[in-house]
């Protein structure tokens, strides 16, 4: 974590995405607030996949024991993929997906869908609330990537490729085919390095203490 802070200069936030919680076709729960009551009711039963321990899906299925007091099991494999095709077979009950993966087998009714964790509503999928709007408060989780330089970049080097980075992120095409995979591009005041690095310390204070207390390390 130390490395990241210290040995890089922030440039800009690229378009991020949302995760989405998606459960068994089968399942009894058809919103967040059943999900939870269920989760509750059979703590030995319930489980849940994760793309591998750290992974994005993995810290959120610990978030979310944390937020609902629930101990469903965390079950890790080598990636998301067959991870969702165990949840698409019953296998399992749940996972967080990111929303590109899940739009197409939510759609075609092989999963249910009961929340995303945005802020707000995605304008790919209207009908899928928040996390927040479904019950629980705070819940937010953005997959999110970002342009670093290496620490000692001189200020105007850092500039030019903040300000080439943005002007990419305004072409229409490019817009286009970010917003059809639910990817969202930061608003022109998240579009420079010291937002990215306010952006960058909120997400290690929110994050840290959850995969420090899991015992997670890099590998």
């Amino acid at each position: 974590m130390r490395s990241v802070v210290k040995d890089f200069e922030p440039v800009l936030l690229l378009p991020d995405a949302p995760m989405v919680l998606i459960v068994k076709k089968t399942m009894p729960a058809n919103n967040l607030n059943e999900f939870i009551a269920w989760l509750k009711a059979y703590p030995d039963k319930a489980s849940m996949g994760t793309a591998g321990a750290g992974s994005p899906p993995d810290v959120l299925g610990r978030f979310l024991r944390k937020k609902t007091g629930t101990q469903f099991g965390l079950v890790p494999y080598r990636g998301a993929a067959p991870a969702m095709q165990d949840v698409l077979a019953g296998q399992i009950d749940a996972m967080f997906l990111n929303i590109a993966a899940a739009l197409p087998q939510v759609a075609s009714g092989s999963v249910k869908a009961l929340g995303v964790t945005s802020e707000k509503r995605m304008a790919v999928a209207p009908e899928i609330p928040t996390m927040e709007e479904a019950g629980l408060r705070g819940f937010y989780f953005r997959f999110w990537a970002a342009l670093f330089a290496p620490r000692g970049t001189p200020s105007d080097i850092i500039d030019k490729l903040n300000v080439a980075a943005v002007k990419t992120l305004t072409d229409p095409s490019v817009r286009q085919k970010l917003e059809a995979q639910g990817f969202e591009i930061p608003p022109p005041d998240k579009q420079t390095p010291e937002a990215l690095a306010a952006f960058q310390k909120a997400e290690i204070e929110k994050w840290w203490p959850i995969i420090k207390e899991a015992g997670i390390r890099p590998q």
